[in-house]
């Protein structure tokens, strides 16, 4: 499976693939460089996501994530 790399532009998290890669150091680089290359005043983020295909990576990105627990909550 591929590790696919996604610009997020906000406000309505709208996706851009911006690379596909096999590998894990090679996406992870081609992100961290690409995140130095923007400009300050971006407001995008940049996310690498591993999944089967584009659509599987552009579901997992969009999907509702309950918040993390904080401290005092039960876990």
């Amino acid at each position: 499976m591929p590790y696919y790399v996604y610009k997020i532009i906000p406000p309505f998290k709208q996706l851009e693939q911006v690379q596909a890669f096999e590998g894990f150091k090679e996406a992870s680089a081609f992100a961290k460089s690409h995140r130095m290359a923007m400009q300050p005043g971006d407001k995008s983020t940049v996310k690498v996501v591993f999944a089967d295909d584009a659509f599987k990576a552009e579901m997992l990105l969009t999907e509702e994530r309950e918040p993390e627990p904080m401290i005092g909550d039960d876990y």
